[in-house]
Protein backbone atom coordinates (compact mmCIF):
# COMPACT_ATOMS: atom_id res chain seq x y z
CA UNK A 1 0.00 0.00 0.00
CA UNK A 2 1.03 3.60 -0.52
CA UNK A 3 -0.31 6.97 0.68
CA UNK A 4 -1.34 9.79 -1.64
CA UNK A 5 -2.96 13.23 -1.36
CA UNK A 6 -6.03 13.93 -3.48
CA UNK A 7 -5.24 17.39 -4.81
CA UNK A 8 -8.87 18.12 -5.61
CA UNK A 9 -9.73 17.85 -1.91
CA UNK A 10 -6.64 19.35 -0.26
CA UNK A 11 -7.23 22.86 1.13
CA UNK A 12 -3.63 23.50 2.18
CA UNK A 13 -4.41 23.69 5.90
CA UNK A 14 -1.04 22.01 6.73
CA UNK A 15 -2.57 19.97 9.56
CA UNK A 16 -0.98 16.82 8.18
CA UNK A 17 2.54 18.22 7.97
CA UNK A 18 3.29 18.08 11.71
CA UNK A 19 1.67 14.68 12.08
CA UNK A 20 4.21 12.86 9.92
CA UNK A 21 7.07 11.27 11.90
CA UNK A 22 9.20 10.93 8.74
CA UNK A 23 8.94 14.51 7.35
CA UNK A 24 7.33 12.95 4.29
CA UNK A 25 4.68 15.64 3.75
CA UNK A 26 5.62 18.97 2.19
CA UNK A 27 3.70 21.95 0.87
CA UNK A 28 3.96 22.94 -2.81
CA UNK A 29 1.94 25.81 -4.21
CA UNK A 30 -0.46 25.68 -1.28
CA UNK A 31 -1.12 21.93 -1.49
CA UNK A 32 0.23 18.97 0.46
CA UNK A 33 2.39 16.40 -1.32
CA UNK A 34 3.83 13.08 -0.14
CA UNK A 35 7.56 12.88 -0.86
CA UNK A 36 10.00 9.97 -1.15
CA UNK A 37 10.46 9.61 2.63
CA UNK A 38 6.94 8.20 3.15
CA UNK A 39 6.83 4.84 4.94
CA UNK A 40 3.06 4.38 4.51
CA UNK A 41 2.53 4.41 8.27
CA UNK A 42 -0.90 6.08 7.71
CA UNK A 43 -0.49 8.37 10.74
CA UNK A 44 -1.62 11.30 8.59
CA UNK A 45 -4.89 9.74 7.39
CA UNK A 46 -7.12 10.48 10.42
CA UNK A 47 -5.76 14.02 10.99
CA UNK A 48 -6.84 15.42 7.61
CA UNK A 49 -10.12 17.29 8.12
CA UNK A 50 -11.01 17.02 4.42
CA UNK A 51 -10.28 13.32 3.99
CA UNK A 52 -7.82 14.22 1.23
CA UNK A 53 -5.18 11.68 2.28
CA UNK A 54 -5.95 8.11 1.24
CA UNK A 55 -4.31 4.72 0.85
CA UNK A 56 -3.94 3.18 -2.57
CA UNK A 57 -2.62 -0.08 -3.93
CA UNK A 58 1.12 0.01 -4.67
CA UNK A 59 1.62 0.04 -8.42
CA UNK A 60 -1.82 1.42 -9.15
CA UNK A 61 -1.97 4.36 -11.52
CA UNK A 62 -2.19 7.61 -9.54
CA UNK A 63 -5.79 8.78 -9.44
CA UNK A 64 -4.95 12.03 -7.66
CA UNK A 65 -2.88 13.62 -10.40
CA UNK A 66 -5.72 15.90 -11.43
CA UNK A 67 -4.80 15.45 -15.09
CA UNK A 68 -4.89 12.72 -17.74
CA UNK A 69 -1.91 11.35 -19.60
CA UNK A 70 -3.01 13.42 -22.58
CA UNK A 71 -1.81 16.48 -20.68
CA UNK A 72 1.73 15.11 -20.71
CA UNK A 73 3.11 15.77 -24.17
CA UNK A 74 6.61 17.13 -24.58
CA UNK A 75 10.10 15.67 -24.29
CA UNK A 76 12.32 17.40 -21.73
CA UNK A 77 16.12 17.12 -21.55
CA UNK A 78 18.19 18.13 -18.55
CA UNK A 79 21.23 19.89 -20.08
CA UNK A 80 24.17 19.47 -17.75
CA UNK A 81 26.85 22.16 -17.49
CA UNK A 82 30.37 22.07 -16.11
CA UNK A 83 32.13 25.29 -15.20
CA UNK A 84 29.47 27.20 -17.14
CA UNK A 85 29.91 25.21 -20.37
CA UNK A 86 27.36 22.73 -21.62
CA UNK A 87 28.54 19.14 -21.20
CA UNK A 88 28.84 17.02 -24.38
CA UNK A 89 26.26 14.51 -23.12
CA UNK A 90 23.64 17.27 -23.33
CA UNK A 91 24.03 17.52 -27.11
CA UNK A 92 23.72 13.74 -27.39
CA UNK A 93 20.50 13.87 -25.37
CA UNK A 94 19.15 16.61 -27.63
CA UNK A 95 19.77 14.37 -30.64
CA UNK A 96 17.85 11.52 -29.02
CA UNK A 97 15.18 13.86 -27.68
CA UNK A 98 14.66 15.51 -31.07
CA UNK A 99 14.06 12.11 -32.67
CA UNK A 100 11.56 11.11 -29.97
CA UNK A 101 9.76 14.47 -30.06
CA UNK A 102 9.40 14.31 -33.85
CA UNK A 103 7.99 10.80 -33.55
CA UNK A 104 5.43 12.00 -31.00
CA UNK A 105 4.69 15.28 -32.77
CA UNK A 106 5.64 17.24 -29.66
CA UNK A 107 8.15 19.90 -28.61
CA UNK A 108 11.67 19.35 -27.32
CA UNK A 109 12.33 21.27 -24.10
CA UNK A 110 15.64 21.71 -22.29
CA UNK A 111 16.53 22.83 -18.77
CA UNK A 112 19.87 24.58 -18.25
CA UNK A 113 20.93 25.58 -14.74
CA UNK A 114 23.99 27.65 -13.91
CA UNK A 115 25.02 28.72 -17.43
CA UNK A 116 24.46 31.86 -19.53
CA UNK A 117 22.23 32.70 -22.49
CA UNK A 118 24.95 31.95 -25.04
CA UNK A 119 24.94 28.32 -23.90
CA UNK A 120 21.14 28.24 -24.07
CA UNK A 121 21.29 29.47 -27.67
CA UNK A 122 23.60 26.57 -28.49
CA UNK A 123 20.98 24.14 -27.17
CA UNK A 124 18.47 25.68 -29.58
CA UNK A 125 20.88 25.24 -32.49
CA UNK A 126 21.26 21.58 -31.52
CA UNK A 127 17.49 21.01 -31.68
CA UNK A 128 15.71 22.39 -28.59
CA UNK A 129 12.44 24.24 -29.21
CA UNK A 130 12.41 25.89 -25.80
CA UNK A 131 15.10 26.30 -23.14
CA UNK A 132 14.38 27.06 -19.49
CA UNK A 133 17.46 28.95 -18.35
CA UNK A 134 18.44 29.89 -14.83
CA UNK A 135 21.77 31.70 -14.56
CA UNK A 136 21.60 32.09 -10.78
CA UNK A 137 25.10 31.51 -9.32
CA UNK A 138 23.59 29.05 -6.83
CA UNK A 139 23.43 26.53 -9.68
CA UNK A 140 27.00 27.03 -10.90
CA UNK A 141 28.18 24.28 -8.55
CA UNK A 142 26.14 21.11 -8.48
CA UNK A 143 24.03 20.50 -5.38
CA UNK A 144 21.52 17.65 -5.12
CA UNK A 145 18.94 19.64 -3.18
CA UNK A 146 18.78 22.77 -5.34
CA UNK A 147 19.02 20.93 -8.67
CA UNK A 148 16.28 18.46 -7.70
CA UNK A 149 13.97 21.21 -6.45
CA UNK A 150 14.41 23.35 -9.58
CA UNK A 151 13.92 20.51 -12.06
CA UNK A 152 10.94 19.23 -10.08
CA UNK A 153 9.16 22.58 -10.33
CA UNK A 154 9.69 22.79 -14.09
CA UNK A 155 8.41 19.24 -14.61
CA UNK A 156 5.32 19.89 -12.50
CA UNK A 157 4.57 23.08 -14.43
CA UNK A 158 5.29 21.84 -17.97
CA UNK A 159 4.18 18.21 -17.59
CA UNK A 160 6.51 16.58 -20.12
CA UNK A 161 5.74 13.02 -21.14
CA UNK A 162 9.42 12.08 -21.24
CA UNK A 163 12.36 13.36 -19.16
CA UNK A 164 15.94 12.50 -20.16
CA UNK A 165 19.24 13.12 -18.37
CA UNK A 166 22.80 11.89 -18.72
CA UNK A 167 23.94 8.87 -16.70
CA UNK A 168 26.83 10.98 -15.43
CA UNK A 169 27.83 11.44 -11.78
CA UNK A 170 25.51 14.47 -11.71
CA UNK A 171 22.55 12.73 -13.33
CA UNK A 172 22.94 9.57 -11.31
CA UNK A 173 23.07 11.62 -8.13
CA UNK A 174 19.92 13.74 -8.31
CA UNK A 175 17.61 12.38 -11.04
CA UNK A 176 16.48 9.42 -8.85
CA UNK A 177 15.47 11.96 -6.21
CA UNK A 178 13.31 13.81 -8.74
CA UNK A 179 11.68 10.56 -9.91
CA UNK A 180 10.94 9.55 -6.32
CA UNK A 181 9.25 12.86 -5.56
CA UNK A 182 7.17 12.56 -8.72
CA UNK A 183 6.34 8.95 -7.82
CA UNK A 184 7.20 7.76 -11.29
CA UNK A 185 9.55 5.20 -12.78
CA UNK A 186 13.18 5.73 -13.75
CA UNK A 187 15.33 3.54 -15.98
CA UNK A 188 19.06 4.09 -15.50
CA UNK A 189 21.95 3.69 -17.96
CA UNK A 190 19.88 3.33 -21.13
CA UNK A 191 21.73 2.57 -24.34
CA UNK A 192 18.77 3.01 -26.70
CA UNK A 193 15.39 4.78 -26.67
CA UNK A 194 12.41 4.13 -28.93
CA UNK A 195 8.70 4.96 -29.12
CA UNK A 196 6.24 2.06 -29.06
CA UNK A 197 4.21 2.39 -32.25
CA UNK A 198 0.96 1.13 -30.70
CA UNK A 199 0.87 2.80 -27.28
CA UNK A 200 3.22 5.75 -27.73
CA UNK A 201 5.09 4.73 -24.58
CA UNK A 202 8.83 5.21 -24.30
CA UNK A 203 10.75 1.95 -24.75
CA UNK A 204 13.85 2.22 -22.57
CA UNK A 205 16.53 -0.30 -23.54
CA UNK A 206 19.47 -1.16 -21.31
CA UNK A 207 21.72 -4.13 -20.43
CA UNK A 208 20.43 -6.32 -17.60
CA UNK A 209 21.54 -9.36 -15.62
CA UNK A 210 25.20 -8.42 -15.83
CA UNK A 211 24.90 -7.47 -19.48
CA UNK A 212 23.72 -10.93 -20.55
CA UNK A 213 20.46 -9.60 -22.00
CA UNK A 214 19.12 -6.32 -23.36
CA UNK A 215 15.96 -5.40 -21.46
CA UNK A 216 13.15 -3.25 -22.94
CA UNK A 217 11.49 -1.38 -20.07
CA UNK A 218 8.16 0.49 -20.16
CA UNK A 219 6.48 2.88 -17.71
CA UNK A 220 2.84 2.69 -18.90
CA UNK A 221 1.06 3.75 -15.69
CA UNK A 222 2.95 6.87 -14.62
CA UNK A 223 4.13 10.15 -16.08
CA UNK A 224 6.61 11.46 -16.84
CA UNK A 225 8.62 8.54 -18.19
CA UNK A 226 12.17 9.13 -16.96
CA UNK A 227 15.48 7.73 -18.14
CA UNK A 228 19.17 8.43 -17.77
CA UNK A 229 21.25 7.76 -20.88
CA UNK A 230 24.81 6.55 -20.93
CA UNK A 231 27.17 9.16 -22.41
CA UNK A 232 28.51 8.61 -25.93
CA UNK A 233 25.94 6.00 -26.96
CA UNK A 234 23.57 8.46 -28.65
CA UNK A 235 24.35 10.40 -31.81
CA UNK A 236 24.22 14.17 -31.77
CA UNK A 237 21.50 15.71 -33.89
CA UNK A 238 21.95 18.17 -36.73
CA UNK A 239 23.50 21.51 -35.82
CA UNK A 240 21.69 24.46 -37.41
CA UNK A 241 23.43 27.82 -37.01
CA UNK A 242 20.29 29.72 -38.03
CA UNK A 243 17.82 27.76 -35.93
CA UNK A 244 15.66 29.82 -33.58
CA UNK A 245 13.78 28.86 -30.46
CA UNK A 246 12.39 30.22 -27.23
CA UNK A 247 14.64 30.93 -24.24
CA UNK A 248 12.78 31.49 -20.98
CA UNK A 249 14.83 33.08 -18.22
CA UNK A 250 13.47 31.76 -14.99
CA UNK A 251 14.28 32.12 -11.33
CA UNK A 252 13.54 29.98 -8.32
CA UNK A 253 12.66 31.50 -4.99
CA UNK A 254 12.63 29.80 -1.62
CA UNK A 255 14.75 26.83 -2.74
CA UNK A 256 15.80 25.13 0.47
CA UNK A 257 19.02 23.15 0.69
CA UNK A 258 20.21 21.06 3.58
CA UNK A 259 23.75 21.02 2.21
CA UNK A 260 26.26 23.55 0.94
CA UNK A 261 29.06 22.92 -1.56
CA UNK A 262 32.22 24.27 0.05
CA UNK A 263 34.76 23.28 -2.59
CA UNK A 264 35.00 21.22 -5.76
CA UNK A 265 38.26 19.33 -6.23
CA UNK A 266 39.09 17.98 -9.68
CA UNK A 267 40.74 14.61 -9.90
CA UNK A 268 44.21 14.64 -11.43
CA UNK A 269 44.88 11.61 -13.59
CA UNK A 270 48.14 10.40 -15.06
CA UNK A 271 46.37 8.35 -17.73
CA UNK A 272 47.74 9.38 -21.09
CA UNK A 273 45.06 7.73 -23.25
CA UNK A 274 41.75 9.51 -23.80
CA UNK A 275 39.40 7.03 -25.42
CA UNK A 276 36.46 9.40 -25.14
CA UNK A 277 38.02 11.95 -27.50
CA UNK A 278 39.74 9.53 -29.88
CA UNK A 279 38.63 9.52 -33.54
CA UNK A 280 40.18 6.10 -34.21
CA UNK A 281 40.44 3.22 -31.74
CA UNK A 282 42.21 -0.07 -32.37
CA UNK A 283 40.89 -2.56 -29.81
CA UNK A 284 41.96 -6.09 -29.01
CA UNK A 285 40.32 -8.90 -27.11
CA UNK A 286 41.13 -12.38 -25.90
CA UNK A 287 41.93 -13.34 -29.50
CA UNK A 288 44.96 -11.03 -29.41
CA UNK A 289 46.65 -13.74 -27.38
CA UNK A 290 48.85 -11.51 -25.25
CA UNK A 291 51.63 -8.94 -25.59
CA UNK A 292 52.58 -10.17 -29.05
CA UNK A 293 49.10 -9.48 -30.39
CA UNK A 294 48.88 -6.06 -28.78
CA UNK A 295 52.26 -5.14 -30.23
CA UNK A 296 50.73 -5.66 -33.68
CA UNK A 297 47.68 -3.60 -32.68
CA UNK A 298 49.88 -0.73 -31.44
CA UNK A 299 51.66 -0.69 -34.79
CA UNK A 300 48.29 -0.47 -36.56
CA UNK A 301 47.14 2.28 -34.18
CA UNK A 302 50.31 4.25 -34.85
CA UNK A 303 49.85 3.87 -38.62
CA UNK A 304 46.24 5.17 -38.55
CA UNK A 305 46.80 7.79 -35.85
CA UNK A 306 44.61 6.03 -33.30
CA UNK A 307 44.76 4.82 -29.73
CA UNK A 308 44.58 1.36 -28.16
CA UNK A 309 41.37 -0.04 -26.68
CA UNK A 310 40.62 -3.43 -25.18
CA UNK A 311 37.87 -5.75 -24.08
CA UNK A 312 37.51 -6.75 -20.44
CA UNK A 313 39.00 -10.16 -21.20
CA UNK A 314 42.27 -8.56 -22.36
CA UNK A 315 42.38 -6.28 -19.32
CA UNK A 316 41.67 -9.15 -16.92
CA UNK A 317 44.59 -11.06 -18.46
CA UNK A 318 46.86 -8.10 -17.65
CA UNK A 319 47.81 -7.42 -21.27
CA UNK A 320 46.71 -3.76 -21.12
CA UNK A 321 45.77 -1.38 -18.26
CA UNK A 322 42.15 -0.85 -17.23
CA UNK A 323 42.28 2.71 -18.61
CA UNK A 324 42.01 1.17 -22.12
CA UNK A 325 38.92 -0.95 -21.38
CA UNK A 326 35.84 -0.40 -23.54
CA UNK A 327 32.44 -1.74 -22.56
CA UNK A 328 29.83 -1.84 -19.85
CA UNK A 329 32.39 -1.89 -17.04
CA UNK A 330 34.86 0.32 -18.91
CA UNK A 331 34.45 3.36 -21.13
CA UNK A 332 31.72 4.10 -23.66
CA UNK A 333 33.24 5.43 -26.87
CA UNK A 334 31.98 6.88 -30.12
CA UNK A 335 34.92 7.20 -32.53
CA UNK A 336 34.80 7.66 -36.27
CA UNK A 337 36.52 4.28 -36.79
CA UNK A 338 36.67 1.34 -34.35
CA UNK A 339 38.86 -1.66 -35.13
CA UNK A 340 37.72 -4.75 -33.17
CA UNK A 341 40.47 -7.36 -33.47
CA UNK A 342 40.11 -10.72 -31.78
CA UNK A 343 36.97 -9.53 -29.99
CA UNK A 344 34.01 -11.92 -30.08
CA UNK A 345 31.42 -9.22 -29.41
CA UNK A 346 29.78 -10.01 -26.08
CA UNK A 347 26.92 -7.63 -25.28
CA UNK A 348 28.94 -6.13 -22.42
CA UNK A 349 31.51 -4.92 -24.96
CA UNK A 350 29.00 -3.92 -27.63
CA UNK A 351 27.19 -1.44 -25.38
CA UNK A 352 30.44 0.49 -25.10
CA UNK A 353 31.27 0.85 -28.81
CA UNK A 354 28.31 -0.02 -31.05
CA UNK A 355 27.53 3.64 -31.78
CA UNK A 356 30.90 4.10 -33.54
CA UNK A 357 30.55 5.55 -37.05
CA UNK A 358 32.48 2.72 -38.72
CA UNK A 359 33.27 -0.65 -37.10
CA UNK A 360 35.89 -2.90 -38.69
CA UNK A 361 35.94 -6.41 -37.18
CA UNK A 362 38.64 -9.04 -37.55
CA UNK A 363 37.85 -12.48 -36.14
CA UNK A 364 38.49 -16.10 -37.05
CA UNK A 365 34.95 -17.15 -36.11
CA UNK A 366 32.49 -16.24 -38.90
CA UNK A 367 29.61 -16.53 -36.40
CA UNK A 368 31.12 -14.11 -33.86
CA UNK A 369 28.48 -11.61 -32.61
CA UNK A 370 30.82 -8.71 -33.44
CA UNK A 371 29.96 -9.17 -37.14
CA UNK A 372 26.31 -8.31 -36.37
CA UNK A 373 27.28 -4.70 -35.64
CA UNK A 374 30.33 -4.41 -37.90
CA UNK A 375 30.33 -2.11 -40.92
CA UNK A 376 33.11 -4.22 -42.46
CA UNK A 377 34.01 -7.73 -41.35
CA UNK A 378 37.14 -9.74 -42.09
CA UNK A 379 37.07 -13.45 -41.25
CA UNK A 380 40.63 -14.52 -40.59
CA UNK A 381 43.54 -14.69 -38.17
CA UNK A 382 44.37 -11.23 -36.81
CA UNK A 383 48.05 -12.21 -36.71
CA UNK A 384 47.89 -12.33 -40.51
CA UNK A 385 45.29 -9.65 -41.22
CA UNK A 386 46.55 -6.85 -38.93
CA UNK A 387 50.14 -6.77 -40.30
CA UNK A 388 48.72 -6.69 -43.83
CA UNK A 389 46.44 -3.76 -42.93
CA UNK A 390 49.32 -1.92 -41.26
CA UNK A 391 51.63 -2.44 -44.24
CA UNK A 392 48.99 -1.32 -46.73
CA UNK A 393 48.13 1.81 -44.73
CA UNK A 394 51.80 2.76 -44.45
CA UNK A 395 52.20 2.21 -48.17
CA UNK A 396 49.26 4.51 -48.94
CA UNK A 397 50.67 7.15 -46.60
CA UNK A 398 54.10 6.89 -48.21
CA UNK A 399 55.72 5.47 -45.08
CA UNK A 400 58.35 2.81 -45.12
Amino acid sequence: MSVIVRQDKCTGCETCVDSCPFDAIEMRDGRAFINEYCNACTTCLPVCPEGAIIETEAGAAPSDSGTKFADYRDVLVFAEQRDGRTAPVSFELLGAGRRLADRLGSRLLAVLLGADEAEAEELVRWGADRVYLCSDPVFRRFNDDTYAAALLRIIEEQKPSIVLAGATPVGRSFIPRVAARLRTGLTADCTSLEIDGETGNLVQIRPAFGGNIMASILCPDYRPQMATVRPRVMKRGRYDEGRTGEIINTGFKDLESRTRVVETVKEVSEISVNLHEADIIVAGGRGAGGEKGFKLLRELAEAVGGVIGASRAAVDEGWVPYSHQVGQTGKTVNPKIYFACGISGAVQHLVGMQSSDIIIAVNRNPDAPIFNVATYGIVGDMFEIVPMLTARIKELKGQS
